[in-house]
């Protein structure tokens, strides 16, 4: 990559992480903390204010990516950035889990995720942007991984107003790295804001595959989240701030083969085999963990199992979508991916809450498991054709 190629990908990508830890560091503790506020002692308003932030986000992503296309990227990206300050003001300083709720609405209302991967793809040449994307997908995972270190820490030293004021802060932080780090988009003609690439986007059929693909990993990930922490602090007899003793060993695991598979899947164009396998391990995961999981040790295995296949798809998928966006439309297909990924963060927390308070536990990891065996089977039965990379040269100093 060159160095303007290098700097566009390490600083978009720490975008990207400071917003999804911001959203990410209330999932391992808002399940123990929700009882101490007034209406969390119902699970289906503690799932509804772990994933209200999907909502928003899905009834934005593609009106913000087709914002960009015709108003410009970085515009578009503080705009979002500044809701996400104020949507975690009000969540710090809200006194009942419906504020919560209001807050978490507000934060999703900043859906900057489209315009932040096409910004990407145009700052990048066509054989380096898969790179750039696996970097941007990477940090997702990266930051969800140390939000599950980091928030139990956090809760019992500052916490859950205090969680909420430093996504605030990170979420300025990235404000300041659009305005001062980010190379300047190259020069292009504005994009017509019309329904012509939405449709092409939506009929694109190897991009809604996965654009089902990412919906179904954030459907699972936060309904597991409604259950997990709680069931580590009561089953396990695991108080909230010695939960990082079970997600560290399984995040530093899970990266030293994600690493490896991610390799693989590049250098050596696998990207079936690795995909179906990761996916095919999120299955056994959903099964499993609600199944043999019956002490903290197991957990802590499954769990392991869980990251690998998660950061696996949570890198490999954007880079994958690159290659496939049809020409013209990256903003509006990106639009539709993030849609559909905040569409499953919503569900998954709606869903989750309603699911564990009608029902139980395992109820939640029986419906996860359906969905990632659905997801398993369209992907066998799926061809993964890319298309020949160009060598374009598409970034500017």
């Amino acid at each position: 990559m060159s160095p303007a190629e290098r700097r566009a990908g390490v600083s978009l990508a720490a975008i990207f992480a400071l917003r999804m830890l911001g959203l990410f560091l209330i999932l391992p503790v808002f399940a123990v903390h929700a009882p101490t506020i007034t209406g969390g002692d119902n699970p289906a308003l503690v799932g509804l204010a772990m994933g209200a932030y999907g909502l928003t986000q899905a009834c934005l992503q593609i009106l913000f990516g087709m914002a960009s296309d015709r108003y410009g990227r970085k515009p578009v990206i503080l705009f979002g950035l500044m809701l996400f300050v104020v949507g975690s003001a009000v969540a710090a300083l809200a006194p009942d889990i419906y504020t919560v709720i209001a807050g978490r609405v507000l934060q999703g209302a900043g859906a900057i995720s489209a315009a932040v991967t096409a910004l990407a793809a145009d700052l990048t040449r066509d054989q380096n942007r898969s790179k750039i994307m696996a970097m941007i997908g990477s940090s997702i995972g990266l930051m969800f991984a140390l939000s599950m270190v980091a928030a139990p820490l956090l809760y019992s030293a500052i916490g859950m107003s205090g969680i909420f004021w430093l996504t605030a802060a990170l979420a300025l932080g990235a404000m300041a790295l659009t305005i001062w780090v980010v190379p300047a988009a190259p020069a292009t003609q504005p994009a017509p804001a019309n329904a012509a690439a939405l449709r092409q986007a939506l009929c694109h059929w190897p991009l809604m595959r996965l654009n089902f693909g990412v919906f179904a990993l954030h459907l699972i990930q936060m309904m597991m989240w409604v259950t997990l922490p709680m069931a580590l602090t009561t089953h396990g007899g695991l108080p909230v701030a010695e939960h990082w003793k079970i997600y560290l060993p399984a995040v530093l695991l899970s990266f030293a083969v994600m690493i490896p598979a991610i390799i693989a899947a590049e250098r050596g164009r696998r990207f079936k085999p690795v995909y179906t396998g990761a996916v095919a391990l999120l299955v056994l995961v959903q099964f499993g963990l609600y199944t043999w999981a019956d002490n903290v040790w197991l957990t802590a295995a499954w769990l392991t199992l869980f990251f690998i296949a998660f950061n696996i798809l949570e890198a490999m998928q954007p880079s994958l979508i690159s290659r496939i966006i049809p020409p013209g439309t990256k903003g509006a297909a990106l639009g539709v991916y993030n849609t559909l990924q905040s569409i499953g963060i919503f569900l998954g927390g709606a869903i989750g809450g309603w699911i564990l308070r009608h029902f139980n536990e395992a109820a939640v990891g029986w419906c996860c498991g359906v969905l990632a065996l659905s997801w398993l089977l369209l992907t066998i039965a799926s061809p993964l054709s890319l298309p020949p990379r160009t060598e374009s040269v598409r970034c500017q100093t």
